[in-house]
């Protein structure tokens, strides 16, 4: 076995990267479907982490149907653990590109779920949100427990779709940004910030309240684009980038100009 694994840089979401590290080494071919993995004391070391990190890690990857494990034997490679296991892995090399489009099919996810929330919401789906947003006004910004809160009200929103499918994208999507920001630490801290992205959500929540559907989009646009340029997307972002400027049209020939534009290009044009 000829495993290529590093350390993992320290950070507040540990098992994410250790989790990442390994379905590299599954998709890349060096660990095999059936072949068994490292022990925990080996990775714990391999990585430069705790057992229970390791744990965590593996726990995540059996979740994903990437590996399963067997009582007192430890974990082994799925037998189809590249067909249908879809998987967001953050991987630091290309964090930026990985990020942006991260953003970009958050957005087209969330901007159709909050119009059909706005049709579709309960009471007890508003409660569910509003006691998302205040648990964010209580936490410090761009704390674990803000961020946890963060996803808390988006999958709220989500719920309130009576979509399955909405509800499972959106939370799987949201975990995977959520995770990204920890791993790179690039989020921002500002009180000014948090009472900005605080008034993105209330515009949010006020226009699902009055069942108000394109506000509610638009709203969440506006809020997604702030969001993206907290967490440092740049200008090349969909979500940042302003839209282009359509070229101008060529105008429209005049019936004289027509006419003499057939004569210059018909084949006795110039002949007497």
């Amino acid at each position: 076995m000829n495993l290529k694994l590093d350390k993992v840089n320290r950070g507040p979401h540990l098992p994410t990267l250790v989790a990442s590290s390994i379905s590299r080494e599954i998709a890349q071919g060096r660990l095999k479907p059936g072949e068994q993995l490292p022990t925990e004391q080996a990775l714990s070391q391999t990585f430069g982490v705790s057992r229970n990190v390791v744990r965590e890690a593996i726990a995540r990857l059996r979740s994903e149907g990437r590996v399963w494990s067997r009582q007192g034997r430890g974990a082994f490679v799925s037998e189809a653990s590249n067909s249908t296991v879809l998987t967001i892995d953050y991987d630091g090399s290309r964090s930026a590109d990985a990020f942006r489009d991260l953003f970009e099919l958050r957005g087209m996810l969330e901007v159709q779920a909050v119009a059909l929330a706005a049709e579709r919401r309960t009471g007890d789906d508003l409660a569910s949100m509003r006691q998302a947003h205040e648990t964010m006004a209580a936490a410090p910004y761009g704390s674990i427990a803000w961020l946890k809160a963060d996803l808390g009200l988006h999958r709220a929103i989500a719920a309130a779709t009576r979509n399955g499918y909405m509800v499972q994208f959106i939370g799987f999507v949201s975990e995977r940004v959520r995770e990204s920001i920890l791993a790179s630490g690039n989020q921002r801290k500002s009180d000014g910030l948090a009472k900005v992205t605080l008034s993105e959500h209330e515009r949010i929540l006020a226009a699902i309240e009055a069942s108000d559907g394109p506000a509610a989009q638009e709203a969440m646009r506006v809020h997604l684009h702030g969001a993206a340029e907290r967490v440092g997307l740049t200008e090349d972002s969909s979500l940042t980038r302003r839209p282009r400027t359509p070229a101008p049209k060529p105008e429209k020939a005049t019936p004289r100009a027509a006419s003499r534009l057939r004569a210059k290009s018909s084949p006795h044009a110039g002949k007497s």
